[in-house]
């Protein structure tokens, strides 16, 4: 199979681009994909596609840009110049730009591939009848929200054209098919990216990191986080470092930069940056606690994904999706209240001083994040591929036989 997939690619610092690389990283290791056809948004640096195992041919195409009105046109050309036998879509809503009718065309590729017969899956993220329009940063504006509301439901349908759509979270199906009558929903969960053999569990020497990883500034927020490791540091006397790894939400540009002058008295504070891929692995492994300071969530998370990864301790608010996904795929940690330093300190504290307890919640973690590692992900995908191939053609030999019998 000639697989194309549609995405953002690193050194993209557009979102969902690491979740592509590491799909890309196990489809070129399948036997039944024979090229990879990277549709990729353009960058200054080179794609990142230097992969040391064995693996097919891999294609770069940069023909999209985010916001930009042409990347229907764009990108359906290289569609129509490679000639693929399958597309994967890695989306969201807001994959090709934060601008409505931007993103708006760009969600109707699907649809171009629906059209020119081209078997198509929708990796779908996440749905906005789940998404806090105000907390993730789209709008606090209630008739702004009916607004986006109203044009999500029909950007829903668009992508609903697709093959088949597949979802991370039994949720999202049961939305899907309950609200948009649906068929051809699929439940693919996320997966993990790396799984690292099964670490020791022992910390590095010197001070317990309490690590956060992500975008921050529109629902993720980390003040409170910072406040709530002073507390539990002036409680226990322990040594505590907070370290904070990743950049603003291109939503919210200076966010970091801010916090880290209003809180420059506050001693053992690190702001990493832009963490590269081959520095994941020091950043978790590294880290007592992985701590996710959300005021809503939009989907299954990844970041969690990985601290279950590398055997991690994880420190979650008791709400939305990462609530569920504890429920549907075992992961465990300790919950707090999103708005509640005091609670977050508790949470922090009650894994802080106790070993034990740290040490079961990261074999716990470790063991959910096996279940469904990232091959097996890519698999699930090429086998909905090979029922969307058979029964495209079951169907065209049912025409065919109609169409000689008349």
């Amino acid at each position: 199979m000639k697989l194309a997939i549609v995405t953002a690619y690193p050194p993209s610092k557009v979102t969902l681009n690491e979740y592509a690389y590491h799909l890309v990283k196990q489809f070129r290791q399948k036997e039944a994909v024979t090229e990879l056809i990277l549709l990729t948004d353009k960058t200054e640096g080179a794609k990142d596609i230097q992969f040391t195992e064995q693996g097919c041919k891999i294609t770069v195409k940069e023909c999209w840009s985010f916001n930009s009105y042409k990347n229907i046109f764009l990108v359906t050309k290289a569609i129509n110049n490679t000639k693929p036998d399958a597309v994967l879509f890695n989306l969201q809503f807001m994959k090709f730009g934060d601008k409505k009718i931007a993103a708006a065309l760009g969600l109707m590729l699907p649809l171009v591939c629906k059209l020119k017969k081209i078997p198509n899956i929708v990796l779908l993220h996440n749905i906005l009848e789940e998404v806090d329009l105000g907390s993730a940063g789209f709008t606090s504006n209630k008739l702004m929200q009916k607004i986006y509301g109203f044009i999500g439901t029909n950007l829903t349908r668009l992508i609903l054209q697709a093959d088949t759509v597949a979802v991370t979270m039994q949720k999202y199906v049961n939305i899907l098919e309950i609200k948009y009558l649906a068929p051809n929903v699929k439940l693919i969960p996320h997966g993990t990216f790396e799984i690292a053999a099964e670490p020791s569990y022992r910390l590095p020497k010197g001070p317990m990191q309490i690590m956060t990883f992500g975008k921050f500034g529109t629902y993720k927020k980390v003040e409170g986080m910072i406040e709530a490791v002073g507390l539990v540091r002036a409680k226990t006397g322990l040594d505590l470092e907070v370290v904070i790894a990743g950049t603003d939400n291109p939503n919210v540009p200076g966010y970091l930069a801010k916090v880290q002058e209003d809180y420059k008295h506050v001693s053992q504070v690190r702001f990493t940056g832009y963490v590269e891929e081959h520095e994941v692995p020091t950043l978790f492994n590294e880290s007592a606690v992985v701590v996710f300071p959300y005021t809503s969530t939009t989907g299954s998370s990844g970041v969690l994904h990985q601290a279950g990864s590398y055997g991690k301790a994880v420190v979650m608010p008791d709400l939305g999706d990462l609530a569920l996904l504890v429920q549907d795929e075992g992961y465990r940690g300790e919950f707090f209240e999103p708005t509640s330093v005091e609670s977050l300190a508790s949470a922090i504290e009650a894994i802080v001083t106790n070993e034990a307890y740290r040490v079961k919640l990261s074999k716990i973690n470790y063991n959910a994040a096996t279940a469904h590692p990232m091959s097996q992900i890519a698999e699930m995908y090429l086998e909905t591929f090979s029922d969307i191939i058979t029964k495209k053609i079951t169907e065209n030999a049912v025409h065919l036989k109609s169409t000689m019998t008349r």
